[in-house]
Order: structure tokens, then C-alpha cells, then sequence
């Protein structure tokens, strides 16, 4: 039976049509492209077939446009006869990672950014993070304030941001160790 012959049924099989499987080929590209991406680490912690991972070490060492154009383009061949499922599923886990590190890391700035700013951020930061050092706290927010007005390093911020990573970070991780209650 050929691809076009009707099956038992009586209709057609469904095969794919040109534009489905072109958007697929660049799918898989594009993942060949975020791997090119990774660091060797990574990429061996994904058990790659050897020749997709020397085509994407041979990727690395090109440089001109057209040949990483033409690599990538044979990355996305190799893809084809990988399942890239998995794969998808490891470089979706990193990036939500990543997203989650960098969110928490822009909450802690935006808590030294307020108090260095003003008092009535120290009292919602001791509402919020009961378990936090507010006296340690409001002597490294006074030191900053003494360091700017006198032009010096911002050594006294960057340890408040790291007692606030400390604090803040701490506070989620047993939030989420805790079981809720109903």
C-alpha cells in the first residue's frame, strides 16, 4: 500500500503536508541551534548521538556566516533521526531555571531599591520576612546613605543585598518545604 492508496476505511491516510513538515525541520533546527548555544557540560548531560554532538563542536569552530548557516542546516538533518522530545523537555527545565533565578534575584534588588529609598519599606520587609535581621538591616541601609553622601563603594548596599537575598531566599524555601494547610 502507498501513501496516497485509500486504507480499510476508505479515506486517505493523513501524511503530513509540505508546510507541517517544513515548520518541523525548523523546529528541530532551532533546537539544534539553542544546543550549538550550551556549554560541553550540558550538552554531555543530554547523551547526544556522536555525530550531532561533533556537528555541533564543528559549529562552534566555524565562524563565517554562510558555513554556520549550512551547519545548522545539517544540525537540523541530524535532529531528524534523534527524538527530540527529551531533549526539548531538558532545555525547557534549564531556561525555567534560569527565569525563576533571575526573577528571584530582581525581587531582592527591588527590596534594596525600596529601602535604601525609604523608611516605610523596613516595616513591610519585617511584616513580610518576620525571620529577618532588622536591626542588622537598618544599619546597613544608614552606612549606605553615609557612603553615597561621602562618594565611597557601595560596600554597605551590597551587603544589605546579600542579608536581603539571604533573608528573602531563605523565607521561600520554607514556605515551599511547608505543607499548606486547608
Amino acid at each position: 500500500m502507498t501513501d496516497l492508496e485509500p486504507n480499510d476505511a476508505g479515506s486517505l491516510p493523513d501524511v503530513p503536508s509540505k508546510t507541517q513538515r517544513k515548520q518541523e525541520m525548523h523546529a528541530l533546527q532551532g533546537i539544534g541551534k539553542e544546543l550549538a548555544g550550551l556549554h560541553k557540560d550540558k550538552l554531555a548531560q543530554l547523551s547526544l548521538p556522536e555525530n550531532l554532538a561533533d556537528a555541533l563542536a564543528e559549529l562552534k569552530r566555524l565562524t563565517r556566516h554562510e558555513a554556520r548557516r549550512r551547519q545548522l542546516q545539517y544540525i537540523g538533518k541530524l535532529m531528524r533521526t534523534v527524538d527530540a522530545e527529551p531533549i526539548q523537555a531538558k532545555l525547557d527545565e534549564w531556561n525555567d531555571v534560569t527565569h525563576a533565578q533571575a526573577a528571584k534575584f530582581h525581587l531582592v534588588e527591588q527590596w534594596r531599591d525600596r529601602l535604601l529609598a525609604g523608611n516605610e519599606a523596613l516595616s513591610d520587609l519585617a511584616m513580610e520576612y518576620a525571620h529577618a535581621d532588622i536591626q542588622q538591616i537598618r544599619t546597613l541601609i544608614r552606612n549606605a546613605h553615609r557612603e553615597a553622601e561621602a562618594g565611597k563603594p557601595p560596600k554597605s548596599s551590597r551587603l544589605l543585598f546579600k542579608l536581603l537575598r539571604a533573608a528573602i531566599l531563605d523565607e521561600k524555601a520554607s514556605n515551599e518545604d511547608s505543607p499548606e494547610q486547608e
